[in-house]
């Protein structure tokens, strides 16, 4: 029982980091119906540049980390959007979706080709260190991950709900002609989305990279994680994907602890193939139409 116990909270730890990545496919295809595959890439980016930051200046770590987010959100936020979306967008979804695998492609390369192609230690937000609780050992690392992911995943919930900025976006990701009605600048807040998702993406990889190590495709599982939590939980929805990440990240963690680490993969697959004949808007999603 102690075991399965620490399995769960370890596993909700991964999850929410997951949650963050799925949150960021969910906000982008509400606001902009873009589906981005370099997800990943997006995290393992500011990792590095956090590296760079330390190694070239000997910043602190919380400084590094709050460059590393600045930038992030100006180039995978604003430059993004502007560069490649809205100039690929237009000839389709499709279109836009190989276009990012090919940024993805880029990213990794452009990252073992210009820093390197070795793996490198990243410091640790939280004290590595286990805890007791209640006769049952936890890892700091975990609880401090919950707990920042949370307070992200929080702050973005309160955001969209009680700031005028989050009800626009809300309101242009429900019915975009009827928020233009309303006079509501829809391209300024999925410029705010996609900012929003560069963010979550540099907090996922302050959590990830501490344990993972910094590598140039650290982001492939990543991001492939991450999407089948945002199609499990329901991909246009936030809350949705939020829950799609905790329970891959819980299922995977069990599932590698009592079967087999090599199962793992391909038991997450199958949940995946489950949902989407059974319900393929996701377990929180909901059905909605689209003009073709």
């Amino acid at each position: 029982m102690i075991d399965f116990v620490q399995l769960v909270v370890s596993g909700l730890a991964t999850g929410a980091i997951y949650a963050l990545v799925a949150i960021g496919f969910a906000l982008l295809w509400q606001t902009s119906n873009a589906v981005n595959f370099a997800q990943g890439e997006f995290v393992m980016l500011p990792a590095f540049v956090v590296l760079a930051l330390i190694k070239a200046f000997d910043l602190p770590l919380w400084l590094a980390a709050a460059i590393a987010l600045v930038v992030a959100v100006v180039i995978m936020g604003g430059l993004f959007k502007r560069a490649i979306v809205d100039a690929i967008l237009p000839q389709g979804a499709m279109t836009l979706a190989i276009a990012t695998i090919g940024l993805a492609v880029a990213m990794k390369n452009g990252v073992r080709a210009g820093y390197s192609a070795e793996a490198h230690p990243f410091p640790a937000l939280f004290p590595v260190e286990p805890i007791r609780i209640l006769g049952v050992g936890f890892s700091l690392a975990d609880i401090g991950a919950l707990v920042l992911a949370g307070v992200a995943i929080g702050g973005l919930s309160l955001f969209l709900a009680h700031t005028l900025a989050g009800r626009q976006m809300q309101a242009a990701a429900q019915n975009r002609d009827a928020a233009l009605s309303l006079g509501i600048d829809v391209d300024r807040m999925a410029l705010y989305t996609f900012g929003i998702n560069a963010a979550l993406a540099t907090v996922a990889a302050l959590l990830v990279t501490p344990s993972y190590l910094a590598k140039f495709d650290m982001g492939e599982s990543l991001g492939l994680y991450a999407f089948y939590a945002a199609i499990i939980g329901g991909f246009n929805r936030v809350l949705g994907a939020l829950w799609g990440g905790l329970i891959v990240g819980v299922l995977s963690n069990l599932a590698g602890a009592y079967l087999s680490a090599s199962y793992k993969d391909g038991f997450v697959l199958a949940l995946l193939i489950v949902v989407i004949l059974f319900r393929p808007e996701g377990l929180f999603g909901s059905s909605e139409e689209r003009k073709v």
